[in-house]
């Protein structure tokens, strides 16, 4: 059979940018046909502040796959269990937050991966490979090859130690939450600030050293997001529904109130 694809990850491997959306208010399936058409390539459902269900993520998954978008999910930190079955529900990688050492990030890889890279268990029909029946070692090594495994920066200790994090074998992505990191050092939502900046520059440089994906979320000044893709940015969380959906909104009803001064 055709190997299984993760578009979001093939972007990266080109050296392209790789564009997701966190889905908050999302709640069924349309979104990943929505997204598509918008020009993304990833989802990333967000169980880590959302209220959504195990099932509703996995629905939603499913429907990526089947519209050529890459469903990605962040889950509470060191929430096992959950991203497993996320994974073999649909999910073709997992955002695991607040990885603030190496051996922390190896422990993640040793839930998420397969044999040898890692300890997941192998279950038998499973929704990324079409519930196709297979061999439990073909099963490994196209879901070890297609599964992205991204850990999120968000502390000083995370920028101290990205070096030996992004080291580890089997992560594939380290992406900066930018707001959580802001608020660990104390200068919530200066997002410019030097501090930032050097934390950003830390990890760019890491991931090059160690052949991994960048990635950043947190950032929607269009200036800030320009300025960190130039250094180096390529996983790029572009944004919410939330605060898409509200600014466009608010756009619309600030045109229309205006009507009618100008009519008058």
């Amino acid at each position: 059979m055709p190997a299984l694809r993760n578009v979001a990850r093939e972007r990266l491997e080109r050296g392209e940018l790789s564009l997701g959306l966190g889905l908050r208010l999302a709640r069924s399936v349309d979104i990943a046909k929505t997204l598509k058409t918008c020009d993304y390539d990833w989802l990333f459902i967000d169980l880590e502040h959302n209220t959504m269900s195990i099932d509703t993520a996995a629905q939603i998954a499913v429907a990526a796959l089947d519209t050529g978008i890459t469903p990605l999910v962040r889950v509470p930190a060191r929430q096992y269990g959950m991203a497993t079955r996320l994974l073999d529900g649909g999910a073709l990688g997992v955002v695991m937050p607040h990885v603030d050492t190496a051996d922390e990030a190896r422990e993640v890889v040793d839930h998420l991966r397969y044999p040898p890279a890692g300890h997941r268990s192998v279950a038998g029909s499973l929704a990324p490979l079409d519930f196709k029946p297979m061999k439990p070692g073909e099963i490994a090594t196209q879901l070890n090859a297609a599964t992205l495994i991204t850990v999120m920066v968000e502390t000083p200790q995370s920028v101290d130690n990205v070096d030996a994090i992004a080291a580890v074998p089997g992560v594939d992505a380290v992406l900066i939450g930018t707001n959580d990191l802001a608020m660990e050092m104390g200068i919530p939502g200066d997002f410019a600030h030097a501090r930032i900046v050097g934390a950003y520059e830390r990890v760019i440089a890491a991931c090059r050293k160690h052949r991994k994906f960048p990635g950043m979320g947190g950032v929607y000044s269009e200036e800030l997001m320009r300025r960190f893709v130039g250094m180096g940015m390529r996983m790029i969380l572009a944004g919410g529904d939330t605060g898409m959906l509200m600014q466009a909104a608010t756009q619309r009803s600030n045109f229309l109130r205006g009507c009618l001064n100008t009519a008058s």
